[in-house]
């Protein structure tokens, strides 16, 4: 292979890229190339003319064809960021999205808006309170919280034993391991105790709409994560029912929504068991986040 410096590299990349029509080619492009050097894109832009070895400019065109086949850049490069954070992920978990993190902004707001009403002092560590995370996948929401509310005890759950070994290893790169039990089960099932805080980012595309989807979800992604039966609202139903048995009173809900099921789930939590329920939109304006307060 003849000697191809950065700028020639990237040029070429994205180019494949381009025809392919993969979303967002250039950034994939600068982050494959980025992992294959161990570099940081100032680097990158400020040493156009670097050559690369013909080791690094093989891996580089091998991971742009894997790409420009529908692989996730994710799971090439084995990581995504999410609050700040850096997460491995594996085609064992769902890739954590921008949009989940609405789910640590509405929880934190409203635990905090409970200590408000209570009284309580307002820098909220998460002193004593107890926190479940069900479908845990990568870990990402249980170990954000866990940064977050440092004096929290937090419970993760998911039915995948694979997710599971992901998101422990995720949990002892971010040093927080023994503040995090991992449990395999389905749903509420694995654990005992009950909560303050239940949140849960669970499967909510329905299985006909697969064709509709990006062909690096459909086919990258763990089916398990990204099903919730055939319309896709299904596992809600459940979630809520076991949410209400498992939440101290006062204790709160936060569930991730999918694009178009908040009209089969929010009312269940028109019943009685529930109040306070309120609905925030993502940056898109589609109702993301539904939350309510257990009575």
């Amino acid at each position: 292979m003849s000697q191809v410096d950065v700028r020639a590299a990237l040029k070429q990349g994205l180019a494949r890229l381009r025809e392919a029509h993969v979303p967002s080619f250039t950034l994939a492009a600068e982050l494959l190339l980025l992992h294959v050097l161990g570099r940081d894109r100032t680097w990158l832009y400020a040493h156009p003319e670097e050559q690369l070895s013909d080791a690094e400019a093989e891996r580089f065109f091998a991971l742009i064809a894997r790409r420009a086949s529908g692989e996730p850049t994710q799971h090439l490069t084995g990581k995504q960021e999410f609050w700040g954070l850096e997460f491995e992920v594996t085609p064992d978990v769902l890739i954590p999205r921008p949009e989940t993190e609405h789910v640590i902004e509405v929880a934190l707001d409203r635990l905090a808006l409970r200590e408000l009403r209570a009284g309580r002092k307002q820098t909220l560590t998460g002193e004593g309170l107890q926190i479940a995370d069900i479908g845990t996948g990568s870990g990402c929401i249980a170990i954000a919280l866990a940064k977050e509310l440092p004096g929290a005890a937090i419970y993760a759950t998911d039915i995948s034993a694979a997710a599971l070994a992901v998101a422990r290893r995720n949990a002892v790169r971010h040093n927080i391991a023994d503040r995090i039990q991992f449990l395999e089960g389905s749903l509420l099932d694995a654990v005992a105790m009950r909560f303050d805080l239940i949140v849960s980012n669970p499967p909510y595309i329905g299985r006909r709409e697969a064709a509709t989807l990006m062909r690096e979800v459909r086919d990258h992604e763990p089916e398990i994560a990204l099903y919730g039966g055939e319309e896709g609202y299904e596992l809600y139903a459940d979630l809520i029912a076991k949410s209400a048995a498992k939440l101290e009173p006062g204790g709160l809900l936060v569930l991730e929504l999918g694009h178009n099921s908040l009209p089969a789930v929010q009312p269940l939590l028109d019943a009685p068991t529930w109040t306070n329920v309120a609905v925030t939109n993502d940056l898109a304006g589609t109702p993301r986040v539904i939350a309510a307060e257990k009575l």
